[in-house]
């Protein structure tokens, strides 16, 4: 198998990958995780709970209509959009890949890797969840004492690793297009000097 061809299968893989990994993120409800010692603190008015993207399972809401929670709220619309825009351009990205792949065009191939490079919408929406989270713990701490909260640990679960791992995936699948362009390219000038040498 030529290198170059071995180079897009990789890439292909690799952005495959990436599109399972944040399809099962964005669809599963381990984002952030709160656990809470009831028996230690059975006054507390929360309970165990993990929320992902769209609901929170369990604990007990807090509905407020102050400017830092709708800022919140504003800030959560923001990640539901870009986390699934991500997933359909990572869909158009592998499909003009696939294309550049079988055209064998090094330009089309370039501008698809560059297009994985530096299209940092995963990326980006993972770092709003980040920031949405910890502005939100800092207004639950606001409100609840913090001597409530020393029972109470909170984390980040695996649904968000597996879309920063998604995010891993989309810069290699960009450095392996950028890769295999640059093969066919020397392939493309050794043929040409080939040719030239016949004449």
């Amino acid at each position: 198998m030529a290198l170059n061809a071995l180079v897009v299968i990789s890439a292909g893989l690799c952005g495959l990958l990436s599109f399972i990994l944040l399809a099962l993120s964005i669809g599963t409800e381990y984002w952030y995780i709160i656990d809470v010692d009831e028996g230690k603190n059975s006054s507390l008015e929360y309970s165990s709970s993990h929320s992902g993207l769209w609901r929170i399972y369990e604990g007990k809401m807090v509905n407020t209509d102050n400017l830092s929670f709708l800022y919140l709220k504003y800030l959560h619309r923001v990640i539901v959009v870009l986390l699934p825009l991500s997933l359909v351009l990572l869909v158009f990205g592998g499909i003009f890949g696939l294309v550049a792949s079988l055209a064998q065009s090094c330009t089309l191939l370039t501008c698809i890797a560059a297009y994985f490079l530096i299209c940092l919408v995963t990326v980006s929406g993972v770092s709003i969840y980040i920031s949405y989270s910890q502005q939100a713990l800092e207004e639950l701490q606001h409100m609840v004492d913090i001597e409530s909260l020393s029972h109470v640990h909170m984390s980040f679960g695996w649904s968000l690793v597996m879309a920063c791992l998604s995010f891993c995936l989309e810069l290699l699948t960009g450095i392996l297009l950028m890769l295999a362009a640059h093969l066919i390219h020397r392939q493309s000038l050794s043929r040409n000097e080939f040719v030239l040498h016949q004449i």
